[in-house]
């Protein structure tokens, strides 16, 4: 929000030279998922009448003075799975009058390490995690009933996305009813994969040397996290990259993402700010020039 209340600022100096018209959007409930807000103010018509986007997210860990770019699929899709496997409770020195749904859930949680090894092409980058299994029984000695298991899939394309839940659907269903037991899965899309556009990414990398320097635009590798960025970039034209913000004379600004002593090198906001305004002018002017 800093980072583009500056910009409005540049942008608003040099307003007679802008040749066309700017959109600021400042999103609420980026972190939220499936209420992202990003989501929520495109079907409110934030994007209405917009030719093309672009946007900026802190790098904690990448040097001050770097940008990070990359075209085409740059960060991954978020899906979260919740399983419940349903058995028969009884006493662990009894298992033939129980049904034990522990035996499901380890088979099925090994068999979810297959998806990508096995059905993925090798081409591809996906991956599968188990977050969380817990059972609906406390005590050492006791079968349990239920057990839950919940995790995420991460994915860069949609064709592989629809494969890896196909696969988990089928993997959960099928193994639990070998263990006579009851599989129900909830499977959610949270987040699509964020692609950016390579004519844009060009633009934004142009402005970016021209603005900070030789060196200071470098291209980045996939990252696996998520943005809900990319619901404007399913709508539009888009393109995202990483201001870093780690100051190598600071050790407090080197901290990861949501860790409690996350910091930031400020004085690389103003460069943010800068960027923005950047874009936008360089985008209307070659925008113009097409025309």
């Amino acid at each position: 929000g800093a980072c583009l209340l500056g910009a409005a600022m540049i942008l608003k100096e040099l307003q007679g030279e802008i040749r066309g018209r700017v959109r600021l959007l400042f999103q609420p409930a980026e972190e939220h998922g499936v209420k992202s807000g990003a989501k929520v103010m495109r079907e409110e018509g934030a994007l209405d009448g917009v030719d093309a986007i672009f946007g900026i997210h802190v790098a904690s860990q990448t040097p001050s003075g770097v940008v990070l770019y990359r075209a085409g699929p740059c960060m991954a899709s978020a899906d979260g799975w919740d399983l419940t496997i349903t058995g028969k409770g009884g006493h662990g020195s009894a298992p033939e009058g129980a049904i034990d749904p522990t035996v499901a859930a380890f088979q099925i949680g090994a068999a979810l390490n297959t998806i990508v090894s096995r059905e993925i092409s090798p081409k591809d980058t996906a991956v599968i995690s188990v977050g969380c299994v817990q059972t609906s029984s406390t005590a050492f000695n006791i079968i349990p009933e239920r057990v839950v298991m919940k995790g995420t899939v991460r994915t860069f394309s949609t064709e592989v996305q629809d494969c890896i839940q196909a696969a988990i659907e089928r993997i959960t269903s099928s193994t639990a009813a070998a263990c006579r037991c009851k599989a129900d899965l909830d499977y959610k899309r949270f987040i699509p994969p964020t692609v950016n556009d390579p004519d844009l990414t060009a633009l934004a990398v142009k402005a970016g040397v021209e603005l900070l320097g030789d060196g200071a635009m470098q291209e980045a590798p996939l990252r696996m996290g998520s943005e809900d960025f990319s619901y404007f970039g399913q709508a539009i034209p888009s393109t995202f990259v990483h201001l870093g913000t780690a100051d190598p004379a600071r050790e407090d600004t080197k901290n990861p993402h949501h860790s409690a002593k996350f910091d930031v090198d400020e004085s690389q906001l103003k460069n943010a700010a800068a960027l923005h305004a950047a874009f936008a002018l360089s985008y209307l002017d070659e925008d113009r020039a097409d025309r």
